[in-house]
Formats: C-alpha cells, sequence, structure tokens
C-alpha cells in the first residue's frame, strides 16, 4: 500500500538533504519510493517545487528516440532517411517535451503547492510518496534530520515513531512485523 508522508523543516535545504538521504536509502532497497517532492519556501514567501523525476526531460528523450525512428521509417519511403530521422527526432522531442509537462505523476501539484503555501518563509517540506520501507532501518538514518510531520496516511503509531525520530527522541525499534511496512520516510 503506498503510503504518503509530508515533513517540514526550518531550514530551505534541509528537505534537499533528506531526499539525498532517502535515495541512497533507495538504492540500498530499504525504501521504494513512487514519488518526491521537495517545496521550499523562500524568504518572500513564494514557492518553489523541486520533482525528484523530471518529466519534461525524460519526455522530451524518449520522445526523441521514437521521432527518430519513426522519422527515419517515413524517410525510408521517400527516399530520405536522414531528413525524416532530423525531422522525426525533433518533432518528436518536442511532443514528448509536452506531454511530460502536462503530466501529473504521483503526488498532486496542487496539493503540494497549497500545503507549501502554509509554510514559514525561509523553509521547506520534503513530500515523499513510499511504496514500502523497512521501518526499523530507516527511521535510525531518518533521525538526524529535524523536521516535523505536518500530514501523512501512516498509522497513528507509525507516524508517532516517525515524529519521535525527526525530533531527535529515542525511538523504540521493535523488530516485530507489527511495526509495519510503511513506518517511516
Amino acid at each position: 500500500m503506498t503510503e504518503l508522508v509530508v515533513v517540514a523543516f526550518d531550514d530551505p535545504g534541509e528537505a534537499d538533504r533528506a531526499l539525498t538521504e532517502l535515495t541512497r536509502l533507495q538504492k540500498e532497497y530499504l525504501v521504494d519510493l513512487e514519488d518526491a517532492v521537495v517545496a521550499i519556501r523562500d524568504e518572500g514567501g513564494k514557492v518553489r517545487l523541486k520533482q525528484s523525476v523530471d518529466l519534461i526531460g525524460a519526455g522530451a528523450a524518449s520522445g526523441g528516440l521514437w521521432g527518430a525512428m519513426w522519422g527515419s521509417v517515413v524517410g525510408l519511403l521517400f527516399l530520405n532517411p536522414l531528413l525524416g530521422l532530423a525531422t522525426g527526432a525533433a518533432l518528436g522531442a518536442g511532443a514528448g517535451a509536452l506531454s511530460g509537462k502536462l503530466a501529473d505523476f504521483g503526488i498532486n501539484d496542487d496539493f503540494i503547492r497549497s500545503l507549501g503555501e502554509t509554510l514559514q518563509p525561509n523553509s521547506s517540506a520534503l513530500f515523499v510518496l513510499l511504496r514500502k520501507v523497512q521501518p526499523d532501518k530507516v527511521l535510525s538514518e531518518v533521525s538526524r534530520f529535524k523536521g516535523k510531520v505536518i500530514r501523512s496516511s501512516l498509522s497513528p503509531d507509525q507516524e508517532k515513531r516517525l515524529q519521535e525520530a525527526l525530533s531527535g527522541a529515542n525511538v523504540a525499534m521493535p523488530g516485530s512485523a507489527a511495526s509495519g511496512t510503511a513506518a517511516a520516510a
């Protein structure tokens, strides 16, 4: 089951550092992130979002490859495969970038912006959509970040354990299966 966790930080760079740590933990197969977004509210109150997945770049690259392939096929039919390749790649990249711009992957951007507006100026928040997690190992790793859980779909016990880890309290790390699969982000 997918879980949403939103953690606010007093430092504008702390959410980025926490996401970097979660990305490292994902490479170790301790957490499986579906989506992650960092929201930073600057001193002027403007909210900036940093997506963990660059949909525009990914769409342009994918569209460019498909466009080049189909452009070559069409170019072969008209005896000019190089022109078809170049034209197809350009059109495909443009279409892919547009589709990436219009796509909303994972966490809804409107939800992120509305919650980002509630942050104090010069602070940040990390929005994480988790597929699964090894809670005992992840809680100990994220305990060095000081933040506050402001929204989550975790059980009350899991949310309490995460908040205790983020506030620096000693967190009991039971090894039982009853501790849940998505207790931390």
